[in-house]
């Protein structure tokens, strides 16, 4: 009975095995695809959310700066809840939070509701950030810029189909927002089951062998990752790319607008900087894991920035498609400091920690950026002033993307 029990069991192992990576990818995409509609589908319909909800201008500030501030005062929580609940259970936790704060704030009564459950999707998406690069280490670690580059793209591939589907939405349901932007929840929530599957059989891994469980030790604590000049760096260029990636979502079609262009074709060439991001943020991010020194990509995609703004500070409407395509590469920014926290830790327990202290420093450092650019738009009336000032900022993530980009390890 030992052995026909023995042989029953094997079977059931090898196909664990065999699914568990399967699973794994298809949980990656979909938690991916789920990082930003809940940002970029409120952009297309702000103005009828605001008067829908009676949100005063001070609120919508409050929510357009809100996805930095939680992004990185949640996602320093997330190593500890990994240590206590496993990375694949906290993820799954993070898809239901943002399953249920984008079906319920649509249909708040006023604009403080919508804020706050907001902020319970935006905490779901802060979770997933930090995690999922620690998840591609442990569970694919020969192939750490390929895997990065696939859900980096389905990232990209999310933002844009939100960004643009949800107008469209909005008026099958006869012109009310509340759908277009509550549609989304079904996404989220078709990303939860690969998770808890996953969070299952980790269980039953730990189950059979207590070695095999994934566990979070303290290897490297918060206070050596902060004394690491590489963390540093990686923090510094993590929070200077997302700086340019939320002045992008946030005025880009403002800036083509202004410059006498039609509100259609604004929409279109933004889309364009998403769109971009979705082949080339596989194709980057592959490139980046097999190089030992990622300091040359970030470079070359940082003078795609600063050809970008020279355009539109010089003449927005000679080429705006030009334009709006060399700020697309530029945004590929955001894949590669993806791929080089996943490369600079020697183990998954330093990338959780690593990707918590990079991603969540960076985010706050990202806080000012978009707000000065639209004080100095505010006190100028023009937009040269702005896009002088994100020209200025490249030159710093040139620097700190060579820094982070040297063969080093932490840990």
């Amino acid at each position: 009975m030992i052995i026909r029990c023995g042989a029953r069991s094997r079977p059931r192992q090898d196909r664990s095995a065999a699914w568990a990576p399967r699973l794994a990818v298809i949980g990656l995409m979909l938690a991916a695809v789920n990082l930003r509609p809940a940002v970029t589908s409120v952009g297309p319909v702000l103005e009828e959310t605001r008067s829908g909800l009676g949100m005063s201008s001070t609120v919508a500030g409050l929510l357009t700066s809100m996805p930095a501030l939680c992004f990185a005062l949640i996602g320093f929580a997330a190593p500890r809840m990994a240590r206590r609940f496993g990375p694949d259970r906290v993820i799954a936790g993070g898809m239901a939070a943002i399953t249920a704060g984008l079906a319920l704030r649509p249909f708040t009564a006023n604009g403080t509701a919508f804020v706050a459950l907001s902020a319970l999707a935006l905490g779901g998406i802060a979770v997933a950030n930090v995690l999922l690069p620690v998840v591609v280490k442990e569970r694919f670690a020969g192939r750490v810029g390929a895997m990065t580059g696939f859900y980096s793209m389905a990232l990209n591939l999310g933002a844009s189909i939100a960004a643009a589907v949800t107008v469209p939405i909005t008026r099958v349901f006869g012109g009310d927002w509340r759908w277009g932007v509550g549609t989304w929840a079904l996404l989220a929530a078709v990303a939860v089951p690969p998770w808890l599957a996953l969070a299952r059989d980790r269980a039953r891994s730990a189950a059979r062998s207590p070695k095999a469980d994934f566990v979070v030790p303290d290897s490297v604590s918060p206070a050596q990752i902060a004394r690491n000049p590489t963390a540093w760096a990686l923090a510094v260029y993590f929070g200077l790319q997302a700086t340019a990636a939320y002045v992008i979502i946030g005025w880009l079609p403002q800036i083509f607008r202004d410059a006498g262009l039609s509100a259609e074709t604004a929409g279109l060439l933004f889309a364009v900087t998403s769109v971009l991001g979705i082949p080339l943020s596989f194709a980057l991010a592959a490139v980046a894991g097999r190089l030992r020194n990622q300091g040359v990509v970030a470079v070359t995609i940082g003078l795609f920035g600063l050809a970008g703004y020279a355009g539109l500070w010089s003449a927005p409407t000679a080429a705006p498609w030009l334009w709006a395509s060399l700020l697309g590469v530029a945004n590929c920014s955001f894949p590669l400091a993806l791929t080089m926290i996943g490369m600079r830790g020697r183990d998954s327990a330093t990338v959780i920690g690593l990707s918590a202290f990079a991603q969540s420093t960076g985010y706050l450092l990202s806080i000012p950026g978009p707000v000065l650019v639209g004080a100095l738009y505010q006190h100028t009336g023009s937009w040269n002033a702005p896009l002088a000032f994100m020209a200025l900022l490249m030159v710093p993530q040139l620097v700190a993307g060579v820094l982070a980009g040297r063969d080093r390890q932490i840990g």
